[in-house]
């Protein structure tokens, strides 16, 4: 891979330290389900701004995480060049999802307008709060409420009107006053 082309790149984990003599590697991955992380190979190893390729040819739980094989990796000095260094894929690997849901990285950017015209901002970012996502709208600078950010509930049924993912704008049903 090269590493001009890094845009479609997603960081979904970190190698921690060598485990055990033979090249294991501690894994600290930062998928929504955890063991999503060994559902593709080959990893995008990340050191630097340089990226490598890593077959992970075994895994298993260990403590409160895990622990993984690499292909490539045959003894802990070997293991040890790795430590610390984050794991990745390319955005092409990750699964289609069903129609009407999305990644969070797609939404991040999109305009923000409300169902009577009025241009809340971009989404600069969202949060995960115990009951429902949440959009940081980062608005406009001459915002006619004053307002440097919303924080606008991520409620499909309810404030999410539309997501117009080709025309990266998201309809919502909000009061740009709030």
């Amino acid at each position: 891979m090269s590493q001009e082309n890094t845009s479609s790149i997603i960081v979904v984990g970190k190698l921690g330290a060598p485990y055990g003599i033979k090249g294991w590697l501690k894994v600290h991955s930062f998928t929504d389900d955890p063991i999503g992380i060994f559902d593709f190979s080959p990893w995008l190893i990340g050191q630097q701004g340089k990226w490598q390729s890593l077959e992970v040819v075994d895994w298993r739980r260990h403590n409160k995480g895990f622990i993984a094989k690499f292909a490539q990796v045959n003894d802990r000095d070997e293991a040890m060049a790795y430590t610390h260094a984050e794991i990745s894929m390319d955005s092409a690997q990750l699964p289609e999802l069903p129609q009407g849901e999305f990644y969070w990285r797609d939404l991040i950017g999109m305009s923000v307008v409300t169902d009577k015209g009025y241009d809340l901002g971009i989404v600069d970012d969202l949060m995960e709060t115990g009951s429902n996502d949440v959009l940081v709208v980062k608005a406009n600078s001459k915002d006619a409420f004053g307002q440097a950010e919303r924080l606008i509930p991520f409620l499909t049924d309810s404030v999410i009107k539309d997501v117009k993912y080709d025309a990266r704008e998201i309809t919502v049903d909000w009061d740009p006053g709030f």
